[in-house]
């Protein structure tokens, strides 16, 4: 994707270059400001497409936003070609695009629970080294709502969470944690995440959010393209430990010990 809006973007610059020049030398009319007017709609379109079909391939991107910017891009699109009236603050006239987005959420909604049987070891798609998964499941982002992890002596398997919007909250001080490397990872376009952790369990984590605040025991980060990276002092050596992984487009990760 990077080098298709590098190219996208050379061929934009090229073309812009070779007109100015032409209109310097009175061979064309152009008009920059009138000509911006009807290019960057496509930057909107372009965007759009690209995130729809890495979600389509499994390889990222969004449905929800990649199909928003496809339609408000096309919109403009069609007020430049006078075939119906859009101005770019008309986008607060797309809200109920909103409703359209929770219905499908409702209709790909999953029930999560604790009895969870992805094995990553046996199925080989979690690379301990990275920290990260060699491919996608198949897991929905269509869900919603609030999910709590804190029934007394729940058993903490490998899990991966995908979620559209809400909230998660683990509270592992009640769990039954294996004596093993266990890989949690959570992707979710928008929500908090509050872990609580025994003193006697190591983990380490890598948390991303796009905007937001990432808070791990005494260290914060906080605003927009944050990260954090941490692990406990005895991390290597334990045999017990937690691994976590969390995206955040928008929201606030926070763990903490009891």
């Amino acid at each position: 994707m990077k080098n298709f809006f590098r190219y996208f973007f050379a061929i934009f610059l090229i073309v812009i270059g070779v007109m100015l020049v032409m209109a310097n030398l009175e061979v064309i009319d152009f008009n920059f400001s009138v000509a911006w007017h009807y290019i960057y709609p496509i930057f909107f379109v372009v965007i759009g497409f690209m995130w729809l079909i890495r979600y389509l391939r499994r390889r990222g991107g969004s449905w929800i936003f990649g199909s928003f910017f496809l339609i408000f891009g096309s919109l403009l699109i069609m007020d430049r070609l006078d075939w119906m009236t859009f101005a770019f603050k008309d986008v607060i006239n797309l809200w109920p695009l909103l409703i359209v987005y929770i219905g499908f959420s409702l209709i790909g909604r999953k029930r999560i629970s604790t009895d969870f049987n992805y094995d990553y070891d046996m199925n080989g798609k979690y690379d301990y080294n990275t920290g990260r998964e060699k491919k996608y499941f198949n897991n929905s982002m269509f869900t919603v709502g609030t999910h709590t992890f804190d029934e007394q002596n729940w058993k903490v398997e490998p899990m991966h969470l995908k979620h559209m919007a809400g909230d998660f909250y683990f509270n592992f001080s009640k769990a039954f944690i294996p004596e093993k490397k266990i890989p949690i990872t959570i992707d979710s376009l928008a929500g908090d995440v509050n872990i609580v952790l025994p003193e006697n369990v190591d983990f380490r984590i890598y948390a991303t959010v796009k905007a937001g605040e990432i808070k791990v025991l005494d260290q914060t980060v906080d605003g927009i393209n944050r990260r954090l990276v941490y692990h406990t002092n005895d991390y290597d050596t334990a045999v017990r430990k937690l691994d976590f992984h969390i995206d955040l487009k928008a929201g606030s990760i926070r763990i903490d010990r009891v």
